[in-house]
């Protein structure tokens, strides 16, 4: 079990390094879609992160519900974004 939690923390470590690459990204990105594609790869670690420490406490059950709401409003808020962007192609 203890070999589980290491990987497990691993992992975490791993994802969160991850997620602030793409925040770098996100903030220097050079056109607003790519920005845009920053922010939906940052939301889906994000979810991921949540899950994985779900895992670390033991309450999987919970963490996912969040993630699962969180991976909703990720996506609503992406496509809201692009529908913007695609009616305003001039500013």
């Amino acid at each position: 079990m203890m070999e589980l939690d290491t990987l497990v923390i691993a992992v975490l470590a791993a994802v969160i390094f991850i997620s602030f690459l793409l925040f770098v990204r996100l903030i220097r990105g050079t056109t607003t879609f790519d920005r845009l594609l920053a922010s939906g790869a940052v939301g889906t670690n994000t979810v991921l992160i949540l899950i994985l420490t779900g895992y670390v406490f033991n309450r999987p059950d919970m963490f996912v519900d969040l993630a699962l709401t969180y991976a909703l409003l990720n996506f609503i808020g992406t496509v809201a974004i692009g529908k913007y962007l695609e009616s305003h192609k001039e500013d």
